[in-house]
């Protein structure tokens, strides 16, 4: 479930965007497809039976994240055309992921920290899923490929949260990429891996590396922004004992 933020929610469409503005203002979001994505959210969220909850949802999505673990499992024992689940199951998880919290926001029930909360923990059992489910397939000593990946996607999320402590602004992106641009890529891969049998652990390694340069560039960041919020408070505290 994603963060909410209590407020009242304003379900008049966007005139230029047709999006409902109100439902996507608890983050900052910087990702390429942004506009599509929260397009296709404002027409989803409308729509979704009121017998299903943000919860449910959120149940919804870590299913999506067991069925791309499934589908590496089968492909590895039985057929490779199974890893194909792997894109239906990555679908799954960005509908579930992407609507619960929204649906807080449009039914005016948000639950801010409990949401924010439970969406955190959701997500890191997703990923360790998906890196389970890798680690089954690949071969060898690329099996380590997986535990690298899951580390760095978690080094990840944990950045996503400083950062949102230290600025006061919840941004899940890193510049034009962000979750919705990870399962894209990791849906290509799945398709050119059934083309072309293990692929998929040159891919994995080159992901593993691209992660790791932005982790380390947003690290520099947000020790950045943390020495500038130290410095803030430093200078206020200053002003106060001064004024005093």
């Amino acid at each position: 479930m994603e963060n909410s933020k209590g407020k009242d929610i304003d379900a008049t469409p966007d005139p230029e965007t047709g999006t409902l503005k109100r439902i996507f203002q608890d983050r900052k979001r910087t990702n390429i497809l942004s506009k599509p994505e929260q397009a296709t959210i404002s027409y989803l969220v409308k729509r979704v039976p009121d017998f299903v909850t943000s919860n449910m949802l959120t149940v919804i999505g870590t299913a999506g994240s067991f069925l791309v673990l499934l589908g590496f499992v089968l492909a590895t024992y039985f057929d490779l055309t199974y890893m194909l689940l792997g894109i239906l199951g990555l679908t799954i998880n960005w509908l579930g992921d992407s609507l619960d919290g929204r649906i807080a926001y449009y039914r005016n029930i948000p639950r801010k920290w409990f949401g924010f909360s439970l969406d955190i923990i959701m997500d890191w059992v997703g990923t360790v899923l998906i890196g389970l489910g890798y680690m089954v397939y690949a071969r060898n000593q690329f099996e380590l490929i997986a535990f690298v990946f899951v580390v760095l996607y978690g080094w990840a999320m944990i950045i996503s949260q400083l950062r949102y402590k230290i600025t006061d602004v919840y941004s899940i992106d890193s510049g034009i990429v962000g979750p919705t641009e990870v399962r894209v890529i990791l849906a290509i891969i799945l398709v050119v891996e059934v083309i072309q049998p293990h692929l998929i652990e040159y891919f994995a390694t080159g992901m593993c590396l691209t992660l790791f340069i932005i982790n380390i560039l947003d690290t520099r960041k947000l020790l950045k922004l943390g020495d500038i919020r130290d410095n803030a408070e430093r200078l206020e505290k200053l002003s106060k004992k001064n004024s005093a």
